[in-house]
């Protein structure tokens, strides 16, 4: 499934994801990772050196997302910019010498 706006694709389905009982929120391109995660959680009591690999991998997803968004958000504004030229209150034949 294609996600808009975003050069990664949905890997876990809709049925994937419920099934995993993972939450609204986090139903992301990253859902595939945070599944095995859980798991992973709950069948080493949560402890916090167990799971290392598999907490990375998915922190590592969701902090590419945020940069790729950030960097759509800056390209936005750039554009924005550009449009917005500041009008000048003095005309060009009165600057000019």
């Amino acid at each position: 499934m294609e996600v808009e706006g975003s050069s990664k694709k949905m890997i876990a389905t809709q049925a994937e994801m419920v099934e995993a009982k993972v939450p609204i929120p986090y139903r992301d391109q990253c859902a595939h990772l945070l599944i095995p995660l859980n798991k992973c959680r709950q069948a080493e009591l949560y402890l916090p050196w167990k799971c290392e690999i598999e907490h990375h991998s998915y922190e590592k997803c969701e902090y590419e997302l945020v940069m790729e968004r950030m960097l759509k958000m800056q390209k936005i504004r750039e554009q924005e910019a550009k449009l917005k030229r500041p009008i000048s209150l003095i005309p060009n034949t009165a600057n000019a010498s």
